[in-house]
Order: C-alpha cells, then structure tokens, then sequence
C-alpha cells in the first residue's frame, strides 16, 4: 500500500484569506503571494472570475508552504482564539454550507507530524509520542475508511433520536462529508508547520511509520481523550450504539490490564448509581490521577494549562445562572431547574443519559457530548459527574446546584495523562497501547 494523503477542513469563513509561498500553480499558472476568496452566491469569487472550487498545488511539498489567515481553533471551548496558520501541502477552497471551507491535502505522515506536535508538547517521553503516532495513525486511516463504506452504501448511522421526553444525540466525524478530517479538537487537533515540531516528533513518527492498531483484521477506530478519570468509558455510550471490543471497560492503572504485568484489578460497575457516585467524590489510584507539573507540560500544551483540575473537579451554579445557561445552550425552557437526575452511565460511570426536571418541562438528554455542551458555556470537563443541590426553598426550588466530577473529555481509548505517566515510568509504546485498546495488535500498513 501506497502511503495515502487526507484532506483536512482547517477554515470555514465566507471569506478567506491566506499567502502563497513557493512554487504554488492554479491550472498550472503560478499563483504567489496573499489572495483573497469569498463566498458568492454558491460559487468561489478569485480575482473577478467565479470557480466551483480552487486548488493551489505545490511545486515542491517539503518546501511550499501557505498561510490561512484568522484561524479559529478551540471552536466552542473556553480557550477559543484565532491566529495565523502555515501549512505544507496543496489547498483547497471549496463551497460548502453558505460559506467557504479552506481544506489542506497533505500526506498522512506530514499531517501526523503536525498533529503530534499540536495535539501534544514535544517535551513529551519517546514512548508516548510513538504511541500518540500510532493511534493518531490508526484513527484517520479508520474515518477515511468508514467515511468511504458511508459513500459506498450511502447509508450512514443515525445521530439522533427525539421524543418530546428523550433527545439524544451524539457528535462524530461523519459531520464532515466534502473533507476527510476537519483541524480541530472535533476530530485530531491540526495546526499545520505553525507548531514546530522537534527531532524527537520527527523520530516518533519515523519510527512507527506505517503503523496502525487493528482488531479482527479491521483498522481500530482508536479514540483517545485527555483524562479518562481512572476507568474507560466504551465506544457505544458516547457515539452510535456499536460496541468495539478493543474499547472496553478498564482500569487506568498498575494492574487495569494484564499488559502492565501486575495481577489484574477488576474494575467497579459504575453504570451502577451506587458504584459511580463513591467513585467519583473519591480519589482513587489511576495512572492519569498526577498533580505532577512536568509530566502534565508533556501533554498540555499552553492554553490546555489553564485547565488545572480535572482528574476530580468541581463547578456551581446559581438557580437563575443554570436555568439561563440551559435555556441558551440548548434552546429549550425547562423554566426554573428543580433537578438534573441521571438515568443511564457507562462503564466510566460518564453520564449518557440525563433527566433535566423543570418547572415547566422535565426531558432526558444525552449522549455525553450533548450532556457537556447543555450545562457548560463552552464544554463540561466531562460527562462523569453527580449533582448536589442546596439552598432549597419551601416550594422546593434549590438555590444551588453542585457538580462534582471526574476526567477530562468522553474517555474512551487512550487517556492522554495516563499514558504520559506510563512513558515516564518506562512503559514501551506498544505496552502503553494495548493497555488502552484491548486485545488490539500492532500492524505495519505501508513502508
């Protein structure tokens, strides 16, 4: 197999502007320098003329480059900015949706290059930077994958299911149909040659070049997230209702999974109300539950620093603070919040199923990401969470509400502070792999 390239969604604005530099060609004329394309009418304005869609193609892919000005990244988090982008590669400019998408085509190695680099610091150990280029690997191979099987059969899993009692929904990749992945955290974070990456990137990436986890003769969708919160949540209670063996209930720690060569400590069923509240008002011993300043900085990068707790962490509300911010994020009236009850968890004890009872309309929500997005401005640390609730009327109206959680992100597949904690404590990267994807074997795809 010949190595593939991926089309990456890095700008959707209904006018982009970004600067050529090299040897760059449209039709085979050569382009350079800062240009200008806006939205017009379903069509591409360049220079006076309307297109379908541009592509500006590289004379030399090791030494052209372009810059995407204004790039948003943190889309909907609390760290939301723009900035000035530069990428390898050819690019792009399609219609889509009322405005213009900037898509870069590049080959998956240089693109890996990047995501290690943005998704992580390159102070991070060897070991898990080989073992992030394998995942990340696996993961984009898997989508594009799946992404041509949707196309094929032109069928494609439903994300929704809506009552007036019940609205879940859940958020996955195949949002993208004209791109293969899109540059922010909604699929692998992509921050082209703007993050420089070091030796020791380009080393992690040589080293495991070609490499990908499989399971069954199949490409692992391998998910990964910041912190799991000490135990794995599996695949069908954060996306479609498809179970991955590979993503299966664990424990983050010394004796999780036989890999880690200790007798193997079974992990509590904290889809159990019981189970799942003792477990996270409590601190137990995970691989990823580190305060550890210099282990954190190899997988933060600046702006993810700001977040400080998150292995147990905690927020409040006001009454009128949680029923404005329900009633704005999700576009419902509930009236005044008398309780947010779980009804389902999964097997990281992350809520996939929440009932929200008001004064004026009681409903249950999920799966988690739709949990997350509904009581936060921007996201929810996770969806592993319990709820105390004080200040309570006589008409039974509380005053406040208290959420007490765990984790980082929807913990499903690798845990990102787990995993650099493992890489420090000497674990190799195929040990630190199939400890989080269960029963997974480690394959070469191409030279």
């Amino acid at each position: 197999m010949k190595e593939p390239k991926v089309q990456v969604g890095i700008l959707f604005e209904p006018q982009i502007e970004f600067i050529l530099h090299g040897g760059y060609t449209h039709d085979g004329t050569p382009v350079n320098g800062k240009q200008t394309v806006t939205y017009d009418e379903g069509k591409v304005l360049w220079n006076g003329r309307l297109y379908d869609e541009l592509l500006f193609e590289p004379a030399d892919e090791t030494a052209d480059s372009f810059e995407l000005l204004d790039v948003t990244i943190g889309i909907n988090f609390h760290w939301e900015r723009k900035e000035d982008q530069r990428f390898q590669g050819a690019l792009k400019i399609i219609v889509e949706d009322g405005k213009l998408t900037g898509v870069n085509v590049i080959n998956v190695e240089d693109y890996l290059t990047s995501v290690i680099s943005s998704e992580m610091s390159a102070t991070a150990s060897l070991e898990l930077l080989k073992a992030h280029a394998v995942i990340s690997r696996s993961w984009l191979l898997a989508q594009i994958q799946k992404n041509k099987d949707i196309k094929a059969t032109h069928t494609a899993y439903t994300a929704t299911s809506q009552t007036d009692e019940e609205w879940i929904r859940w958020y996955d990749r195949e949002d993208h149909t004209r791109f293969d992945v899109c540059a922010d955290d909604h699929c692998q974070r992509y921050q082209g040659i703007t993050r420089a990456s070091t030796p020791i990137v380009r080393q992690a990436i040589a080293a495991t070049r070609g490499q990908i986890l499989s399971y069954d003769g199949k490409i692992c969708d391998a998910r990964f997230s910041k912190c799991c919160g000490g135990a794995f949540e599996e695949f069908q209670y954060c996306w479609e209702n498809v179970r991955h063996p590979y993503l299966a209930k664990q424990l983050d720690r010394k004796g999780g999974s036989a890999i880690t060569g200790e007798p193997v400590v079974p992990c509590p069923d904290l889809t159990v109300e019981a189970e799942a509240e003792r477990w996270i008002r409590t601190s137990p011993e995970a691989f990823c539950n580190t305060t550890d300043k210099r282990i954190l900085s190899q997988v933060l990068n600046n702006y993810d620093q700001e977040t400080t707790d998150f292995y147990r962490w905690r927020v409040e509300y006001t009454q009128d603070e949680l029923s404005a911010l329900i009633l704005k994020r999700s576009g419902v009236d509930y009236g005044k919040i008398l309780d947010l009850v779980p009804v389902a968890r999964g097997t990281s004890g992350r809520l996939w199923k929440l009932k929200i009872v008001g004064t004026k309309l009681t409903r249950t929500i999920g799966k988690e990401l739709e949990i997350r997005r509904t009581l936060s401005p921007s996201h929810l640390y996770s969806s592993a969470f319990v709820v105390d609730k004080e200040d309570i009327s006589p008409d039974g109206i509380p005053g406040r509400f208290i959420l007490v959680g765990a984790g980082w992100g929807h913990g499903v597949g690798l845990c990102q502070i787990g995993a650099a904690v493992m890489g420090e404590q000497g674990y190799p990267y195929d040990n630190i792999l199939l400890h989080y994807y269960v029963g997974a074997k480690i394959e070469k795809l191409y030279e």
